[in-house]
């Protein structure tokens, strides 16, 4: 994954804790890093690591991005 503003080389937990919104849109495609009690995967091993396809980490990708975009104009 490419994400925006070094957010990929960050741990989930952390992350979701900044941006909310980020642990909604991964739970939307049934990824449960909110509720995960460890929290230290990367962000952008998060979505691989579920075998969705490509065209479902595409779609994750381009909405992580969209809304880091949102936040940091």
């Amino acid at each position: 994954m490419h994400l925006n503003h070094e957010i990929g080389e960050q741990a989930i937990n952390k992350t979701i804790e900044q941006h909310p919104t980020i642990g909604e849109i991964l739970q939307k495609y049934d990824i449960g890093c909110v509720t995960c009690g460890v929290g230290i995967c990367l962000v952008k091993d998060v979505v691989s690591i579920h075998a969705l396809g490509d065209e479902i980490e595409t779609k994750i990708e381009k909405e992580i991005n969209d809304y880091l975009e949102t936040v940091n104009q």
